[in-house]
């Protein structure tokens, strides 16, 4: 079973996101827990952490901005 990645509401006022950085690599396996991306929205960057162990795979690319939900990454 996979687990999907989305972005997350951090903040009430919060309808979006930057996937500033992915800290692990794509087909890289992680554990529950691992920071695997970090997180920037208009008040602060936060590390996002792996909800379950598997092997990470990138959705979407670093840098770019995204509504609050969209699917950013699987682990699988």
């Amino acid at each position: 079973m996979s687990t999907s990645l989305t972005i997350p509401k951090l903040q009430m006022s919060s309808t979006e996101g930057t996937l500033a950085e992915w800290l692990v690599d794509d087909g890289a396996n992680v554990e529950e827990g691992q920071p695997i991306y970090c997180l920037e929205t208009d008040k602060s960057v936060q590390e996002i952490e792996a909800p379950a162990a598997g092997k990470l795979v990138h959705k979407q690319a670093a840098g770019e901005t995204y509504p609050v939900g969209t699917e950013i990454g699987e682990i699988v």
